[in-house]
């Protein structure tokens, strides 16, 4: 039987690259935007900021000789392109950016010598083109800081010259809302008004820019999540249709993101993130599982988007030769993750349809890592499979001391210790969510208010979580704009009398783990200090128009155990393709056990119950023949039941096909 599935694998990988590759270079403006969820390589995992031109392109040509064949097809430089690699740069710093007369962001001519003499990324387009594949950059939201400080005009496209509306000239100065700087970036970037016609000429003048560049994918940051800019994002959308060039509209990070948040821009865009940041530890790997079965749940997996679908992003994968995050140098280490707990990660990517994006240094591919992501059964999956859900219905069984004892775990079950006492976490959601309805305003006196959560308490008896109410406080006349844009709304601190205010995003993203929802920093003009009482009892926050909601957890953090699994169908009917038809596809089942225990796990599931995962199949009375790919194991048929040992941290990932007798 593995003779069999070998040889057809190696066809459907045929039609794999037969499929994607007609996508790649036979797409014209008026077909689909990723039809399949996008894949390529993206250089911050590896280079962080600071990767150059050179490397950039030793990097395109191995990905378009070892990595092409398989789907990987974008080469992305990530953020910072046009920061000069200088003492004293680094993430936020301000005033080490290359930017043009017109206040746009251009590539630093010293990291990336063929962009002098005003030709951009032309130059390497040009030669990312040429090896077959398709070249995206990282963009920031809005305007940078260095351009409004500089007042830069504004570059009209339609007639080449200075913006002007109402008989004057507008700036950088006029359009910059410098309350919404990117939250996790304040030197870096701010919000464009996008209701001034100004506002609007200066980002449709960024893209037009890249589309001449001959960009084909664009990340966006900090538009999405506790960041969210539905003016901005919206507006970008809009701008990309009208281009005669197709670029993929991508958004990150999606630190907080749900799927109610994700239904307003899904349509907009081709990719956005649902998580942070993600890294080479196994608690990111972990933080995955219950955001990706949310959006599964929700239908999201390759729903509408932009000219095409839209898929949920659980980030780069972290593996081979990388650096750290926020560093200085380029690639300097190995992943850390385990190889167990690498191909969880993989396979929960691939049986979620995320787009893969490596991260690693492709000169630097080691020979496990280059076996990972380029396994045909689970791009195949990543592709073209469907009925891609979390599946509930198994159980887990480990050896305790007494190795005759066995004790069950339930799918997805999180283990607290139930003595620790609880905190307060503030969170953000949509302000249609029920979950953000249960704040009310509370007088102290005549001049001091209250604003508390009394939503969920455990008893009558357990004091509200509050925070007092201050009016937000011009600092001089200059500031009359900024107070009558704000009039009615707050801000919030910790006790009466502080400066310190509660802001709702975070001022680092790095990680999950070192992700905190909801901090006090210094009171300032801020929007994303600002908040507005709702008199549905939401509290709407003005960075990212989302309501705050507040959850309680042990002071102790919960630690996620037991086991996992998903779902998936195959191709029904694969087609012909020059090939004989391939009968036995037909009708294939992909079942994926993930064991997030700290012990070796026998994870099992009973036949019977995968048809309450795929509607329409009959499998009473069903027996399974199938593989595993990890092991390469042949099963050979199993009836009643679909049972294996996973390692720790481990996965195994079965190719069934079921049958009745």
């Amino acid at each position: 039987m593995q003779v069999l599935f070998s040889s057809s694998l190696c066809i459907l990988l045929a039609l794999l690259i037969h499929r994607v590759s007609s996508e790649t270079f036979s797409r014209n403006k008026g077909e689909e935007h990723a039809s399949f969820p996008p894949r390529g390589w993206n250089s911050y995992d590896s280079f962080c900021w600071t990767i150059s031109e050179q490397e950039f392109l030793q990097n395109a040509e191995i990905i378009s000789r070892r990595l092409r064949l398989y789907g990987y097809e974008y080469v992305v430089v990530d953020f910072l392109w046009y920061r000069r690699k200088v003492p004293g740069a680094y993430t936020d710093s301000l005033g080490f950016d290359v930017i043009d007369k017109w206040g746009r962001m251009i590539p630093d001519p010293d990291r990336w010598p063929s962009s002098k003499n005003g030709k951009g990324f032309g130059e390497v387009a040009k030669t990312v083109h040429s090896l077959g594949l398709k070249f995206g950059i990282h963009v920031m939201r809005g305007i940078s800081t260095q351009a409004v400080n500089a007042n830069t005009p504004i570059l009209d496209v339609t007639t080449g010259a200075a913006y002007e509306e109402s008989g004057r000239k507008w700036t950088a100065k006029d359009i910059g809302i410098k309350e919404r700087a990117c939250a996790w970036m304040q030197n870096g970037f701010m919000s464009v008004n996008t209701k001034l016609g100004a506002g609007r000429a200066f980002l449709k003048s960024l893209y037009v820019q890249y589309a001449e560049w001959g960009v084909d994918f664009v990340k966006h940051d900090c538009v999405f999540g506790d960041d969210l800019d539905l003016d901005e994002v919206t507006f970008v959308s809009e701008v990309l249709k009208e281009l005669d060039r197709p670029i993929v509209y991508s958004l990150s990070p999606g630190t907080s993101v749900t799927p109610a948040m994700a239904k307003k821009v899904n349509g907009l865009v081709n990719m956005y993130r649902i998580t942070a940041d993600d890294w080479d530890t196994w608690g990111d790997v972990v933080s995955h599982f219950d955001i990706t079965r949310d959006f599964s749940t929700a239908n999201m997996v390759g729903a509408t988007g932009l000219l095409g679908k839209s898929w949920p992003d659980l980030d780069m994968l972290p593996l081979g030769w990388l650096t750290d995050p926020g560093s200085n140098e380029g690639p300097h280490r190995r992943c850390k993750l385990t190889l167990d707990e690498k191909r969880t990660q993989i396979t929960l990517w691939s049986m979620a349809k995320s787009p893969l994006m490596f991260g690693g240094d492709v000169r630097n591919l080691d020979y496990a890592t280059y076996g990972l992501i380029t396994i045909p059964t689970l791009l195949e999956i990543n592709s073209f499979s469907s009925n891609n859900k979390e599946f509930p219905y198994v159980t887990g069984s480990k050896s305790l001391k007494n190795e005759d004892q066995v004790s069950t775990l339930q799918s997805g079950r999180h283990v607290t210790d139930g003595r620790s006492p609880k905190t307060h976490v503030l969170g953000l959601t949509s302000c249609e969510d029920v979950k953000a309805i249960g704040w009310s305003i509370e007088a102290l006196d005549q001049d001091l208010e209250q604003i508390c959560w009394r939503e969920k308490l455990e008893n009558k008896h357990q004091t509200p979580f509050c925070l007092y109410k201050r009016k937000s406080r011009v600092a001089s006349d200059e500031d009359i704009g900024y107070q009558q844009k704000y009039q009615g709304k707050f801000h919030l601190l910790a006790t009466d009398g502080s400066k310190f205010c509660l802001h709702a995003s975070p001022k680092k993203k790095i990680t999950s783990k070192e992700y905190r929802r909801g901090s006090f920093s210094p009171c300032q003009q801020d929007a994303n200090q600002i908040w507005e009482f709702n008199p549905n009892g939401t509290l709407t926050n003005s960075y990212s128009s989302q309501c705050a909601t507040l959850n309680s957890l042990r002071a102790k953090k919960a630690i996620s155990t037991g086991v996992r699994s998903w779902i998936a169908t195959g191709l029904k009917d694969i087609g012909t393709f020059n090939v004989t038809r391939i009968h036995w596809a037909s009708g294939e089942i992909y079942l994926a056990f993930f064991n997030l225990n700290s012990k070796k796990t026998v994870i099992s599931a009973k036949i019977s119950d995968l048809a309450k995962a795929l509607p329409g199949r009959n499998l009473t009375g069903a027996s399974c023949k199938g593989y595993e790919v990890w092991s390469r194991k042949d099963y050979g048929i199993m009836s009643q039941s679909i049972s294996t040992p996973v390692e720790m941290h481990g996965s195994a990932l079965f190719v069934l096909h079921c049958f009745t007798a």
